[in-house]
């Protein structure tokens, strides 16, 4: 009832999964773990295969293997859909003889693209090629295959909810910071459109985070353009730092009180010559 991907960056090696689905919170289906790998459990779901199935490449199995052993375990293979890709980016998959059609998948170099209960047979081979041929991220990448599985029909019930997961290639000691993308939509008409919407949104923030500044990032976004102002400012660059403070100051009220709380709590690296610099404009009446 579902189509979805799982995917190893060649050049990162990152470890993806995403998902697309009519039904409520399908992300519940995709696992992923820090130099570990990535799951997709699907068609009539056993959430197990998930996490059981990280488990066993975690402790040195790989795909193949991962995947096997928990078929032996499953009463009912022959209904469920299962892929996973291991950090080495050996993939593999099982759809069970009873899965709804239209039902298949296809596995090429570190990525495998699965899908049942489809309106036409030629959704899995369209998401692994947009996969193939797209630029950019693991993340914008995999969503791209999920906006080619749609142009082929898609699920023959329509969509609902979405997900896009990506970790890390390799475990830090902050685990916590091995998610570089968690982005989801548990139900929406359009769920693609949202999560498209949210994945920029995420990586916006992420720039933003990194101090990545450049003529890309998202000041209409009046968080962004506040904190943007604020480091502006610390580094002298006054004119720009008014223009973009301006956009948070005429959003909301709250941008202006948050700035002279900080300078009267020494906080955020906001001072009193920065509060100077951003309300300059509107004290001074230019």
């Amino acid at each position: 009832m579902t189509y979805s991907i799982v995917a190893r960056c060649q050049e990162t090696g990152n470890l993806g999964v995403a998902v697309q689905s009519h039904w409520f919170a399908s992300g519940i289906v995709c696992w992923a773990k820090s130099g570990v790998g990535a799951v997709a459990t699907q068609a009539m779901t056993m959430i197990d295969h998930g996490p059981l199935g990280l488990d066993q490449m975690e402790q040195g199995k790989s795909a193949k293997d991962a995947l096997e052993y928990r078929m032996s375990l499953d009463d009912s293979p022959e209904i469920r859909q299962v892929a996973m890709v291991d950090s080495s980016g050996q993939v593999a998959i099982h759809t069970g003889g009873k899965t709804i059609p239209e039902a298949g998948h296809i596995a090429g170099d570190g990525v495998a693209c699965q899908a049942n209960m489809m309106w036409s047979a030629s959704v899995w081979k369209s998401m692994h090629d947009r996969f193939v041929k797209s630029s950019g991220d693991l993340a914008q990448r995999m969503l791209e295959s999920l906006k080619a599985a749609q142009e082929e029909g898609g699920d023959i019930r329509g969509m609902q909810s979405s997900r896009i997961l990506v970790v890390n290639s390799e475990p830090s000691n902050r685990p916590w910071k091995d998610v570089l993308v968690d982005v989801r939509v548990d139900d929406h008409p359009q769920p693609l459109l949202e999560i498209e919407r949210l994945l920029d949104l995420h990586n916006a923030y992420a720039n933003l985070e990194s101090r990545n500044y450049d003529e890309s990032v998202r000041v209409e976004i009046p968080e962004i353009a506040f904190w943007t102002s604020v480091d502006l400012a610390r580094r002298g660059l006054e004119e720009k730092a008014r223009r973009l403070s301006k956009i948070a100051l005429e959003d909301d009220a709250g941008w202006e009180e948050l700035l002279i709380r900080c300078s009267n709590s020494g906080l955020a690296g906001i001072t009193g010559e920065t509060v100077r610099i951003l309300l300059g404009s509107s004290q001074d009446g230019s």
